[in-house]
């Protein structure tokens, strides 16, 4: 069983995110202390952004110690980006965030609990279980999702509910162990079917989604 308290690696790529990335940033570092994260390593990965992100992201990490920054030489893709974070983490735990605030890290906490049990080696999170609330969903995304999730499931005989979820949260040690090949969005099927084969442990949690 992991022991309690953890520490965790937040990875956040980003790419023209300046309106919203100083907020989700604040929001990430404030759960630090809270419930079992004893610690935050967040590595920000700019992917070559051309709105002013390149030079918000070297602000934070004057400001914050725990913020790592990475700036790529050229636009790779999203896979490139957590690639180059993932070779970086040094939490217990590893977390994918994006930079927009669809997600909430408040929820980070209830996403360890099969960690902090010793029962998960990989949880995803859901926005189609159901927990107290969930924002009603485009139909065609929905039904994008369900087409891509359900695919990737008779390929890796998972039962997920939602593939394509931002956040995704592994025990680093198995994460770095996982060669990834995909340097765009090809990473969330890449990833998914690769844990699927070696046999992980692999749980889903429901999140609030807005």
């Amino acid at each position: 069983m992991m022991s309690s308290p953890v520490s965790l690696t937040v990875i956040v790529p980003v790419f023209n995110e300046r309106y919203t990335l100083r907020e989700i940033i604040l929001r990430v570092l404030a759960q630090e202390g809270k419930g079992i994260i004893s610690g935050i390593q967040l590595i920000l990965i700019d992917d070559c952004s051309t709105d002013g992100s390149r030079d918000l992201v070297k602000q934070l990490a004057e400001e914050h110690s725990q913020i790592q920054a990475v700036f790529q030489p050229k636009n790779m893709g999203k896979g490139a980006a957590v690639k180059a974070g993932i070779a970086l983490a040094t939490g217990d735990v590893t977390l994918f965030q994006d930079a927009d605030l669809e997600y909430d890290p408040e929820d980070y906490h209830r996403l360890l609990v099969p960690f902090a049990e010793g029962i998960a080696d990989v949880v995803y999170w859901s926005r189609f279980l159901v927990w107290k609330h969930r924002r009603v969903l485009y139909f065609w995304h929905s039904v994008m999702n369900y087409f891509l999730t359900t695919l990737s499931n008779l390929f890796t005989d998972l039962n997920l509910s939602d593939i394509e979820t931002c956040y995704k949260l592994f025990r680093t040690s198995v994460l770095k162990s996982i060669p990834i090949r995909s340097d765009r969005f090809g990473l969330e099927p890449e990833i998914t079917a690769k844990i699927a084969r070696r046999g992980l442990r692999v749980y889903e949690v429901p999140i609030s989604y807005s």
